[in-house]
C-alpha cells in the first residue's frame, strides 16, 4: 500500500469519528460505510492489497474480529433472562437451521443444476450462519424486547459452530468427486463432528468460569488496573479459541459460551467490555469492511451473474425468513416477531471467513462462482440489513402495546 491510501483510509476513520452520532442515528451503518470506502479505494488504486496475500489477510482480520465480537456479545447477555426465553433461538438453531440449509440446497440446485448436490450442500451451510453485528442498531435498541435481541444475538453466536462440520462434509464431498483429495481432511468425519461440538462448548465454558473467578481475585486483592482487565479480557478470548481448536474442539462455539459463562461469572463491574468493544471492537470491525469492500467485491462483482444474484436474494428472504416463521409456531409470538426475527439474520464475517477457507483450502469445481454467490449475499446484506435496522426497530417499538 501507497501512502497515500494510508491517508485516504485514516481520513474516512476521522471523518466517520467526527459525524459518528449523525451517522448513528441515520440509514447508514458502519459496515455500510466501510464497505463503500473499501469500493471507492479499489476503484482508485487496484493495487490497494498485492494479489498473493489479499485472501489470506481478508481471512485473518475476519477471523480476529468474529473471535472478539463472539465472546463480547456472548458476555453481555444476562443467562436469567435468556432461561425464560431460551425457546425461541433453541428452535432457530435446532429446527430453523436445518431447514434453510435443506431449503438453501434445494433453491441453489435448482438455480445450477448442473451444480453437484454436494456443491449445493456446501454453498447453503457457509450462507447459513448470521451475523447479529451488521443489524446491531436492533440488538441494542431499547425498542426491541429483550427476548427478540437474545434471541438474535445467542443464534448468531451459535450458528457459526454448528455449521462447521457440514460445511467441512460437503467440501470433502465436493472435492471427493472430483477424484482428488486433501491432505488434511480428518480420519473420522464423524468423530471430528463430535468433538467439535462437545469439546469446543467445555473448553469454552471451564476457561470462561476459571478466568472471571482469577479476575474477581485480581480485582478484590486490587492487583489489576481498568485498562489492564480490558486486555485480559482480550487474551481470554484468544486463549479460550486456541485451546478449544487445539483440543480438537470448535474454536467459535468455545468462544461464544466462554464469553456467556465469563460475563455471568463475573461479580464486579464489567463495563470495560462495552468500552472494549466501543473503541477496539470498532475499529476491527471497521478495518474488516474496509478491506471486504476493497478486495472481496471487486471479485465477487466479476464472477456474479443472474444466478448468484437471484440466490443472494434468496438467501436473505425466502431460504432465511420461511424456516425460521415455521420453527417459531407454538411459541405465542406474533406474525410481526417471527418476521422481525426472519428478517434479521444477516450475513457477514462468518460466511466471508467459511467462504475464504475453502476457496484457498479445497480444490473444488466452480470455487470462484461459490466465492462470488457468497461475497454478493454479504454485499446485499450489508445494504438491506443496515438501512432496515433503524427503521424496523422504532417501528417495534410503535407495535408496542402502551
Amino acid at each position: 500500500m501507497y501512502h497515500s491510501d494510508y491517508i485516504i483510509i485514516l481520513c474516512v476513520i476521522i471523518v466517520f469519528a467526527l459525524l459518528s452520532r449523525r451517522i448513528s442515528a441515520s440509514l447508514l451503518s458502519l459496515p455500510m460505510v466501510f464497505m463503500g470506502a473499501g469500493m471507492a479505494l479499489d476503484a482508485l488504486s487496484h493495487d490497494l492489497v498485492p494479489m498473493d496475500i489479499e485472501h489470506e489477510l481478508t481471512r485473518t482480520i475476519a477471523e480476529i474480529t468474529l473471535i472478539i465480537v463472539l465472546f463480547a456479545d456472548a458476555s453481555v447477555i444476562k443467562l436469567s433472562s435468556l432461561k425464560r426465553n431460551f425457546a425461541i433461538p433453541a428452535r432457530m438453531l435446532l429446527i430453523g437451521m436445518p431447514l434453510t440449509i435443506l431449503t438453501g440446497t434445494l433453491l441453489a440446485r435448482w438455480a445450477s443444476p448442473e451444480l453437484a448436490w454436494s456443491t449445493a450442500l456446501l454453498v447453503a451451510a457457509i450462507l447459513t450462519p448470521t451475523d447479529a453485528a451488521l443489524g446491531q442498531a436492533v440488538v441494542s435498541s431499547p425498542s426491541v424486547p429483550q427476548r427478540i435481541r437474545e434471541g438474535i444475538n445467542v443464534e448468531s453466536g451459535l450458528n457459526d459452530g454448528l455449521a462447521v462440520p457440514i460445511i467441512l462434509a460437503a467440501a470433502l464431498m465436493s472435492v471427493a468427486a472430483t477424484g482428488t483429495s486433501v491432505a488434511h481432511a480428518p480420519d473420522n468425519l464423524w468423530l471430528f463432528a463430535a468433538l467439535q461440538l462437545t469439546l469446543g462448548p467445555l473448553v469454552g465454558i471451564a476457561m470462561g468460569w476459571g478466568f472471571a473467578r482469577l479476575l474477581d481475585l485480581a480485582i478484590e486483592r486490587a492487583t489489576i488496573t481498568v485498562v489492564h482487565q480490558g486486555i485480559l479480557f482480550l487474551a481470554v478470548a484468544f486463549l479460550i479459541y486456541l485451546a478449544a481448536e487445539a483440543a480438537g474442539g470448535n474454536g467459535f462455539i468455545a468462544v461464544f459460551l466462554g464469553g456467556l459463562t465469563f460475563g455471568n461469572q463475573l461479580r464486579h463491574d464489567a463495563t470495560f467490555i462495552e468500552e472494549f468493544m466501543e473503541s477496539e471492537g470498532q475499529l476491527l470491525t471497521m478495518a474488516t469492511f474496509l478491506i471486504f469492500g476493497a478486495v472481496m467485491v471487486p471479485l465477487a462483482l466479476e464472477f456474479a451473474s443472474w444466478k448468484t444474484l437471484v440466490l443472494a436474494l434468496l438467501y436473505l428472504t425466502v431460504i432465511r425468513m420461511l424456516p425460521i416463521w415455521l420453527s417459531l409456531s407454538g411459541l405465542g409470538l406474533s406474525a410481526w416477531e417471527k418476521i422481525f426475527l426472519g428478517w434479521f439474520g444477516p450475513r457477514g464475517l462468518a460466511s466471508i471467513l467459511f467462504a475464504l477457507l475453502i476457496y484457498s483450502d479445497y480444490p473444488i469445481p466452480g470455487s470462484d462462482d461459490i466465492l462470488a454467490s457468497v461475497v454478493l449475499t454479504v454485499m446485499i446484506s450489508v445494504v438491506l440489513h443496515g438501512i432496515s435496522a433503524q427503521p424496523m426497530a422504532r417501528w417495534f417499538g410503535r407495535r408496542k402495546k402502551p
